[in-house]
């Protein structure tokens, strides 16, 4: 279900992974104040680059009554621990945990995002989420613990194709909403991923 409304671009995108580090590297994040969302959590925006172009790596969360975004399209990440010395060590925890990948060995670190405010079944949550972008330089295979049900590549060209545009049925408190997505093999990528891909997207020109 296409939606005109949603992100359209008719050019391929400059995906070179260089420049991509430029245009991180010239904007200072936004940061929420911890006041104003105490709980912290950090997701890795993980890019690896192949002959076609660049692909991004999503997860599928795996079915738990207990989580607000059970079965969801995410980016590896999780809450910020106690341990986690910084945002930046619990996002490379995350992805060691959840797909097997060694960010601090095998990827380079290209930037980060501007904050995000957490929100999930329609309420805004007192948590903020810290987006890192990385570059996958080694060449490790993804293995999912038991938190993912799935670990998929996807090209960035094809999240840009206007193909992909659809949208998401959403009530809340009795009002019917179309929350733009994302629609990628069978599988749709929406919410607050959807929200950073957008961050990312804007940030680079691409939308």
């Amino acid at each position: 279900m296409s939606d005109p409304a949603a992100p359209q671009t008719s050019a391929a995108p400059r995906c070179d992974l260089p420049w991509i580090r430029e245009q991180l590297a010239g904007k200072e994040p936004r940061a929420i104040a911890q006041a104003d969302a105490p709980r912290r959590a950090a997701v890795a925006i993980i890019l690896r680059e192949r002959e076609e172009g660049c692909e991004l790596l999503f997860i599928r969360r795996s079915t738990h009554a207990d989580d607000p975004w059970s079965g969801h399209m995410a980016f590896p990440g999780g809450r910020v621990e106690a341990e986690d010395p910084s945002p930046l060590d619990a996002a490379r925890r995350e992805a060691l945990e959840e797909v097997g990948l060694d960010l601090a060995r095998d990827a380079a670190l290209l930037g980060r995002l501007d904050d995000v405010r957490a929100s999930a079944r329609g309420r805004v949550l007192p948590m903020a989420i810290a987006p890192f972008v990385f570059q996958l330089t080694g060449g490790p295979e993804t293995r999912c613990n038991h938190e993912v049900e799935e670990a998929l590549w996807v090209p960035v060209a094809r999240l840009l194709d206007p193909a992909t545009a659809s949208v998401v049925p959403y009530e809340l408190d009795g009002h019917r909403f179309q929350l733009p997505a994302f629609a990628v093999d069978g599988r749709i990528i929406w919410g607050l991923t959807y929200q950073m891909l957008m961050l990312f997207f804007t940030l680079l020109g691409w939308r």
